[in-house]
């Protein structure tokens, strides 16, 4: 599969996840999610994820990259 997926806040959040992120507790506030995942290296990674029925391709491919995760490997979580 070439292209992306239209997905959900949810589904979105979900894959995160599966990939090990967690909820980042003192941020996310109003429509917008944060997730936080620390690294083996030990740097810490924020994803932020706004809250949306589906999320437009250029900013999944902008979540993907802060996750730190390929385009392939993001599609294998969902």
């Amino acid at each position: 599969m070439n292209g992306l997926p239209t997905l959900s806040t949810r589904e979105v959040l979900n894959a995160l996840r599966t990939a090990g992120f967690i909820d980042a507790p003192t941020r996310g506030k109003g429509s917008h999610h944060a997730l936080t995942k620390r690294e083996e290296s030990g740097r810490m990674r924020l994803v932020i994820v706004p809250e949306r029925k589906d999320i437009p391709r250029g900013t999944l491919l902008a979540i993907i990259k802060q996750a730190g995760l390929t385009r392939e490997e993001f599609l294998a979580l969902i």
